[in-house]
């Protein structure tokens, strides 16, 4: 049933005849408002993950002058509130160790100000789950507005992937097959625009996820960042969020377990990044769905890849993805296998946003019948290394690793294991298994992006561009090659990797699912009783807090206490 205007939640700030509502109106007025601006309207705050340090997200001062251009044309009153950006290529260590303080930041932002409704504006990495798990909590109407993809990249005539193509030209360089004047022209010419990585990294992985869930505008995700229909979408944003908060249109309707399997669904089609499994865990966690690396494996094993976009593709980038249908025309291909009747922002069930989606290049988005990769993009591990799971790529690494045994070269850190690797002279094969461990969520700290271990320059040398890697990191969603991420437990608590020593035979069965060290039980029980724990990395402030609460990856590496399951969240604030 529709609201009126006495039962918006911003009416407890603005309606009452007292002191303290007089005081927020005033406070309005001093801005430059007048009553009849705000006065009987759903407000609908802007959350932007806008600043200078975040190159994927330099449209969005546009495009928040865009939304409030739809709100004001329904009849609300936006207000733009900027939050954490937490941009993936200058924050260090890692974003990932501030992804739980943007989801804390949103759900106290929204819960805070008199907000009726909410657009979300992210793209980057870690800004699409952060502003949903802070979203879900709050429980305000929200719709996400996705970054969208920069354009293709460029460099003497030849299309360049972000990312993917850094990691590629990088080897060659350090084979000596690169000059300087050609690695600075890719330097110039890999990321020629506004917007989130054009191949299907994480930041497309996880628009492409919420889009699939129902939080974002049909096909959303799939709209070039610089294309006038992003301004088009922009300010759709705005004029649907007003209809939201009328109808009370919140996240507990939309998020379900229906929804997020299809989430999940369409992660494994489109070639997800091995940074959905965490992501995507820990958004359904806070919305009270037990989502494990079982319940995604499984999904794995039935779900092809069709999206041929790069890194797991051949050739195409997200730019192709769009002009080919984009992910409405992706989803068509795989009805029998989502939930059709799933809610979504714009009050229509899934099954009713996908009529009339065409693909229009049956390369780029491949028939069921002709699917890029048999299987999903994810496979889950267990086994005496990861007894609580490790997460690998098939389609992205070269299928003679998918059942592999060899020595281990070991690394405790990514100094040691930088040095090492660039020695020539190296004492390694083809048949080594590269380990770094103390990368995890709290090793790293934070688990950074190192899973895609450098190739040791001695195997560049030779030829050899692919290798066994294992870590408890995680791996850029750009990136490819057999590594196997986000061993659970991870070693800096002691988890099995911690035992692993140089020379222990490790084998890998991945049709079996399997990940073991062929070391005695004995012997490991001895290496456990001498080994010690590595002293505490923070003494104070928000790192000594994220240490005593994140969980692990296969929980989602979300804090404990902000899981559903943790307590109820909270009520309303008081006004007084």
């Amino acid at each position: 049933m529709r609201k009126s205007a006495d039962q918006l939640r911003s009416a407890r700030w603005f309606a009452p005849d007292d002191l303290r509502s007089f005081g927020h109106r005033s406070r309005l007025m001093q801005l430059g408002y007048s009553e009849a601006d705000f006065m009987g309207k759903p407000v609908i705050g802007i959350l932007n993950t806008w600043s200078e340090l975040n190159a994927c997200h330099s449209h969005f001062p546009e495009r928040v002058e865009a939304v409030k251009r739809g709100v004001l044309a329904a009849g609300g009153f936006p207000v733009e509130l900027p939050t954490l950006s937490v941009d993936e290529s200058f924050t260090k260590p890692t974003s990932m160790l501030y992804r739980n303080l943007l989801a804390m930041e949103a759900e106290e932002n929204i819960r805070s100000h008199p907000l009726d409704g909410v657009v979300l504006m992210g793209g980057c990495d870690k800004t699409t789950p952060g502003l949903v798990m802070g979203g879900i909590t709050a429980n305000v109407p929200m719709i996400y507005l996705p970054a969208g993809p920069m354009l293709r990249g460029n460099y003497a005539g030849k299309p360049l992937g972000s990312g993917s193509d850094a990691w590629k030209y990088w080897d060659e360089r350090r084979a000596g097959n690169v000059t300087d004047e050609q690695w600075q022209g890719l330097q110039g010419g890999i990321a020629r625009s506004a917007g989130v990585c054009m191949t299907m990294g994480t930041a497309s992985t996880m628009t492409a996820i919420v889009d699939a869930m129902g939080l974002t505008l049909p096909g959303a995700s799939s709209i070039p960042a610089v294309d006038s229909a992003h301004q088009r979408m922009s300010a759709d944003c705005g004029r649907r969020i007003v209809d939201m908060a009328w109808d009370d249109l919140t996240p507990a309707h939309i998020v379900t377990e229906a929804s997020i399997r299809n989430g999940a669904i369409v992660a494994m089609a489109t070639g997800c990044s091995t940074n959905a499994v965490v992501h995507l865990i820990a958004m359904a966690r806070r919305a009270g769905v037990d989502l494990s690396l079982d319940d995604l494996d499984a999904l794995g094993r039935t779900t092809p890849l069709l999206a041929n976009v790069r890194p797991n593709g051949q050739g195409y980038l997200m730019e192709d993805f769009y002009f080919a249908g984009g992910l409405r025309a992706l989803m068509t291909q795989i009805t029998d296998r989502l939930h059709l009747g799933a809610i979504t922002v714009n009050g229509k069930t899934l099954g009713e946003n996908l009529e009339g989606a065409v693909v229009y290049n049956d390369d780029v988005i491949r028939p069921l019948s002709n699917p890029v990769y048999h299987e999903g993009s994810l496979a889950v591990l267990r086994g005496n290394l990861c007894p609580d799971g490790a997460v690998i790529k098939p389609a992205a690494c070269d299928p003679k690793y998918y059942r592999h045994q060899g020595p281990a070269l070991v690394y405790d850190s990514y100094a040691e294991m930088k040095a090492a690797i660039d020695d020539e002279n190296l004492d390694v094969t083809p048949d080594h298994v590269l380990v770094l461990r103390n990368a995890g969520p709290l090793g790293g700290p934070g688990m950074p992006e190192w899973g895609m271990l450098p190739i040791p320059k001695a195997l560049i040398k030779q030829g050899h561009r692919d290798m066994l890697r294992i870590s408890d990191a995680r791996m850029s969603g750009t990136s490819y090659g057999a590594c196997v991420l986000h061993v659970a437990p991870e070693s800096y608590i002691g988890g099995p990797l911690a035992l692993l020593r140089t020379g222990d035979i490790v084998k890998l069965d991945l049709e079996n699912r399997r990940l073991d060290m062929l070391v005695a039980e004995d012997e490991l029980e001895r290496r456990r009783a001498a080994w010690t724990p590595p002293a505490p990395r923070f003494e104070r402030g928000w790192g000594w807090m994220y240490s005593k609460h994140v969980t692990q990856a296969d929980k989602g590496c979300d804090f404990d206490f902000l899981e559903r399951g943790f307590g109820a969240a909270a009520g309303e604030p008081d006004i007084y």
